[in-house]
């Protein structure tokens, strides 16, 4: 067989080794193109693949015939079939209910990221991992656009529960125990969506080194049960209580680490009492375990500070007063955006 190099140097007129050379080098430069390109295509396509997977998730109670669970009640319905628990720092969980779309986009416009890829550098930064949280609805046209927002945010936890503002102990409980199944996380920080939070700050408060294992973190508070039916927060199981609530956090905005989760989803649903208030049923649980309550008044702060995490309007509202305006104006203030990270070091 003839070997290249006597291809290349036979006999030819010089203009035709000039043309020949030139093709050569054409030849060379467009396949090294061509190979350079392939090679940006393959690498692009690939992170389009990891990427581009759905990070919502469909969470439904396990019935009778259900062959895909998570072994603690739970059936996942997030396209690929999968169970695998997804490891983070922590997982925030942003309650959030049909009526709330206006807060929902306002918190894409300040500090949770309204894209994927957005959603990916800030938990590759902070090592939290956000989504909203939202039952279900019998009104068809509410569930057709919570699926249109689901298609275009990708950034829901759905719950096969009834949102109603009356069930929301049992929602929290579905929360902690589908948050659970989905993420192995150290901690489980349930938030409203009308707060404004600082994730980098609250990623360096879950980060702290503690010695016990079982954590109850919040901004706590105590005051009077509210025993007439006319008031706002009235709870009828009042007289179980006494006149004065226990130590508890404030419902906006808490954290629960990985071992005081894991005790909530090995009990049985109906095993737990539930009193009216969400944030009232939580703490009477936490009374009932060995937990450490953590105090941090950094996480219900009225005002942008150098050291706050979270910022809502306490006592005047449970939360922001009209959140859709305020987020978008306290996300405009350098006190609130620019200042820097700062470690949480008191309790």
């Amino acid at each position: 067989m003839p070997s290249s190099p006597k291809f290349f140097h036979a006999r030819q007129p010089p203009s035709g080794r000039r043309s020949t050379v030139l093709i050569i080098s054409f030849c060379l430069v467009f396949g090294l193109s061509g190979f350079l390109f392939g090679l940006v295509a393959l690498r692009s396509s690939q992170y389009k693949c990891l990427t581009s997977q759905s990070r919502s998730v469909s969470v439904v109670w396990e019935r009778i015939g259900t062959t895909r669970s998570t072994g603690n009640g739970l059936v996942l319905s997030d396209g690929d079939g999968s169970a695998r628990r997804h490891k983070v720092m922590g997982f925030v969980g942003i309650q959030t209910g049909f009526g709330s779309v206006g807060r929902r986009e306002s918190l894409r416009k300040t500090w949770m990221p309204s894209d994927a890829q957005g959603l990916q550098r800030l938990e590759e930064a902070t090592g939290l991992a956000f989504r909203f949280i939202i039952g279900k609805s019998k009104d068809k046209a509410k569930m057709l656009e919570l699926g249109k927002e689901v298609a275009r945010y990708d950034d829901f936890l759905l719950l096969d529960i009834e949102e109603e503002y009356s069930k929301l102990p049992y929602k929290t409980l579905a929360f902690f125990k589908a948050a659970y199944a989905l993420f192995d996380s150290d901690f489980y920080v349930k938030a409203d969506d009308d707060i404004y939070l600082r994730p980098d700050r609250l990623s360096t408060l879950l980060a702290k080194e503690r010695s016990h294992s079982q954590t109850y973190l919040g901004c706590m508070k105590k005051g009077p049960v509210f025993t007439d039916p006319k008031l706002k927060w009235y709870e009828p199981l009042g007289y179980l209580l006494g006149s004065e609530y226990f130590f508890h956090a404030y419902g906006p905005l808490y954290a629960l680490s990985a071992d005081v989760v894991a005790s909530l989803v090995a009990l049985r649903n109906n095993s737990f009492r539930m009193f009216s208030n969400e944030d009232v049923t939580i703490g009477a649980w936490m009374l009932a375990m060995n937990v450490n309550h953590e105090n941090n008044q950094a996480l219900c702060s009225p005002e942008c500070t150098s050291s706050s995490i979270a910022v809502w309007d306490i006592p005047k509202c449970s939360g922001l007063c009209n959140p859709e305006k305020k987020l978008l104006e306290l996300h405009q203030m350098d006190s609130c955006t620019k200042s820097p990270t700062m470690n949480s070091d008191d309790d």
